[in-house]
């Protein structure tokens, strides 16, 4: 690993227990069912998760571009340049490795969909970004999510021998850093997480029903090995974004709940 990567890790890992407590705005059009409550208005929520300083922060390129100059430099930014849905309807790189850099990023991000009749297609964007993105010493970090395509609908799935498997492609295609759906067992997690050389983080989820359950959730991953988390509409979702965001630091940085 060259200097620059080093330097960008460094910064997004950068809490005493060397854990990741992000938060991600990048919802768009993948998701394929309207903008979510929470991400009405992008600025305000952004505003209000500065106020309890995430480890980083990530969203797409034009976000950055229009709303993220007023905290440049003060939290570290992960720009996502992939998205796709589930049925993979969307598969599309949406920035470069350059873009990236030029924006300030950290890092560069991808979602991808694994299991399915696309998922050579994913690997190759990634292993693509990952090529680009090493020239300028620019971190990558995968978003991976297994499906089932079994039923009429294809559905996101967790169970450990499909997140081993997802995780397994992250860290063949040169990600640095490998965001999975939590299992939702201690030991099995424990197990997956032991087997990356590179650090593995767990995906907020769905919207839970409560925060507390969102935090055990999370403090089970972590709990299992896990390097931290980037949440999503388990922070910007809840009525006090900012103190969502404060409960998730204290539960993945190890001061409790």
């Amino acid at each position: 690993m060259g200097l620059g990567k080093q330097v960008r890790l460094n910064r997004i890992f950068g809490h005493p227990s060397r854990r990741l407590c992000s938060v991600a705005v990048d919802h768009f059009c993948a998701y394929q069912k309207g903008l979510p409550a929470g991400l009405i208005n992008v600025p305000d929520v952004i505003d209000k998760l500065v106020q309890a300083q995430p480890d980083a922060i990530t969203m797409h390129k034009g976000m950055a571009k229009s709303a993220w100059g007023p905290y440049a430099g003060c939290i570290p930014l992960i720009i996502n340049s992939a998205i796709f849905s589930g049925d993979d309807n969307l598969i599309e790189q949406m920035a470069s490795a350059e873009e990236v850099v030029r924006l300030g990023g950290d890092a560069v991000a991808a979602a991808i969909g694994v299991r399915g009749p696309n998922e050579a297609r994913y690997l190759k964007l990634v292993a693509n970004l990952v090529r680009e993105a090493d020239r300028f010493e620019l971190p990558m970090m995968v978003h991976i999510y297994p499906r089932d395509f079994s039923g009429v609908v294809p559905r996101i799935v967790h169970d450990p021998e499909n997140i081993m498997w997802a995780v397994r492609c992250g860290i063949e295609v040169g990600a640095d850093v490998i965001k999975v759906p939590y299992t939702g067992d201690v030991d099995s997690f424990r197990e997956i997480v032991a087997t990356s050389p590179v650090p593995v983080v767990a995906a907020g989820g769905p919207k839970a029903d409560t925060l507390e359950q969102a935090l055990r959730y999370m403090g089970e991953a972590v709990e299992a090995g896990g390097r931290g988390a980037t949440i999503g509409r388990n922070i910007w979702g809840m009525s006090d974004p900012t103190a969502a965001l404060l409960r998730f630091k204290e539960v993945i940085h190890g001061c409790g709940v």
